[in-house]
């Protein structure tokens, strides 16, 4: 190990990574032999505030036991709780160098990043460390190791029980060696996860002194509705027994009575009655109400909203769902930087010390981030980013990229590339073939622009010897009549030959069909 390796806090390492693990410790040794006293069997107002209490005073055991109960008892609250817990598992994640890194610093970046990967345990860790957001503190042991080299780190769930708050330091976790003040955590062998659900010190920020109250009335009103369910809907049975029965005949009447009930018969000594009174009446609509508010504030407080997990058909709208879930992912973003903060402390830092070769203090430390950004909408871009840029604003590139969450491509990587242009023989070559053979048919020029215009100019020119001729026989009848009868009398005798106007307008018929043939060939194309 290196000399003179110091934490993040300045403190010197003085104990080697392959030292025995901390909570070896004999002073330690009672902590592996705590059970839970399960605080919620017969919990009371009094007696929850009294385990808040305790917190409060630097013992954290009964408050950490009454967390643990309530997420195993509450379905409720740990599926609220899984869902946020659970969101972070499906962040990317990766190692990041200091700002303008040298060859080194990205070289030992690179290396973390491979030893990240090769660590298939540390969803677990990260699962792990969301406990932390229901008791405010979440504790990893680290037991290091040496492989081919270079300082391994594995890490053990440590209960957060066996932990209690300073004294006279009440945001510095210490571990409960039977002593006032407790045995400090050594540094490069933990990672304590702080996740305050609100301000102030470690003992008050845990999330579960907010859902304590709720869950507690939940309880009560889950109890009655049950009792309620129990009676509800059996008569009241009361027995009649004579002056002078004695305690005998009094109890074979009680069993009688309380028995009639579930077996629909029963016998009693003569002289001795039963009545049965009307059914109980009532609603379970007043347990099902105070229920209903109590997971509502459970889900307001664990998700910040309620339209993400109970919907009830009546205030629930697509508007309000779409913002409950825009908090939502503002919850797991704030828990991914606690998170990546705590991760890059206590594991990125002890790893790039212990095994970088450009390790020269704790202000170049590389960083473990999850990548928050949201990709945005890919034809979104794609519609409007080219009109953008036609318009000579200067995109980068690598913010095109960021946008879009595409990478770069890495070195001699296959990548996407545009579709080349098509060759000369696909469908422009075909038009000018087709023009080509048209010419040669009508005795046409051939085309080269626009082929629908020229054509009707070719065939109008086409035309006009045909069209000449008959107007040179009509002006020559109106020219020698010397009156509008001698004027109808000529053209009826005018005989006009129209084989070569029908010849040339079976042309231009021909070519308007091959024209139509062309543009389906072309679209087909």
């Amino acid at each position: 190990m290196k000399n003179l390796i110091k934490d993040l806090y300045g403190r010197l390492v003085g104990r080697t990574p392959e030292d025995d693990m901390q909570s070896d410790d004999a002073r330690l040794a009672h902590l592996k032999q705590t059970y839970a006293e399960h605080p919620s069997n017969g919990l009371t107002p009094a007696k929850l505030a009294m385990v808040l209490l305790e917190a409060e005073r630097g013992n954290l055991q009964a408050q950490c036991e009454l967390a643990e109960d309530i997420e195993e008892k509450d379905p409720h609250v740990f599926a609220e709780l899984q869902k946020r817990r659970r969101a972070l598992l499906s962040l990317p994640r990766r190692v990041v160098p200091p700002r303008n890194p040298s060859a080194d610093e990205q070289r030992d970046t690179d290396m973390l990043n491979e030893l990240l990967e090769d660590m298939t345990a540390l969803p677990d860790l990260i699962l792990g460390m969301g406990d932390a957001i229901l008791k405010g503190f979440n504790n990893h042991e680290l037991e290091w190791g040496l492989e081919d080299g270079l300082h391994i780190p594995q890490w053990h769930y440590r209960e957060p029980a066996w932990f209690q708050v300073h004294p006279a330091e009440r945001n510095e976790l210490r571990l409960r060696d039977l002593t006032y003040e407790g045995q400090a955590l050594r540094p490069f062998s933990w990672i304590s996860h702080r996740h305050p659900a609100k301000s102030g010190y470690l003992d008050r920020s845990a999330l579960v002194r907010i859902l304590a109250w709720p869950y507690m009335f939940k309880n009560f009103s889950i109890r009655d509705w049950a009792e309620f369910n129990e009676i509800y809907g059996l008569p009241i049975r009361i027995g009649e027994y004579p002056s002078g029965a004695s305690d005998k005949e009094k109890a074979t009447l009680l069993k009688a009575v309380m028995g009639i009930g579930h077996n629909a018969g029963g016998i009693i000594p003569r002289g001795m009655t039963i009545d049965f009174k009307e059914a109980a009446k009532g609603t379970p609509e007043t347990f099902r109400d105070l229920i209903t508010w109590c997971e509502q504030s459970q889900s307001k407080a664990i998700l910040g909203g309620t339209l993400t997990s109970q919907a009830d058909g009546k205030s629930s709208t697509n508007a309000l769902g779409n913002v409950h879930n825009e908090v939502r992912q503002e919850l797991r973003d704030s828990d991914a930087e606690l998170i990546q903060g705590t991760l890059t402390r206590d594991l990125i830092f002890p790893m790039y010390a212990l095994n970088g070769r450009s390790y020269n203090g704790s202000r170049r430390t590389p960083r473990f981030i999850f990548d928050l950004t949201e990709a945005a909408d890919i034809a979104l871009y794609a519609q409007h980013l080219p009109n953008l840029v036609d318009l000579d604003l200067e995109v980068p590139k690598s913010w095109a990229r960021n946008k879009l969450q595409i990478p770069e491509p890495e070195k001699d990587e296959p990548v996407l590339q545009r579709t080349p242009a098509p060759a000369s023989t696909g469908a422009d070559a075909l038009t000018q073939q087709l023009v080509q053979g048209l010419a040669q048919l009508t005795q046409l020029s051939p085309i080269q622009a626009d082929p629908v215009s020229q054509l009707v100019d070719q065939m109008s020119d086409h035309m006009a010897p045909a069209q000449d001729a008959l107007i040179d026989q009509i002006r020559a009848v109106v020219e020698s009549a010397e009156n509008f009868e001698q004027v109808k009398a000529g053209l009826a005798a005018l005989k006009i030959d129209h084989s070569d106007m029908a010849k040339r307008m079976g042309d231009a018929l021909y070519i308007a069909s091959l024209g139509g043939r062309h543009d389906l060939v072309k679209e087909a194309l």
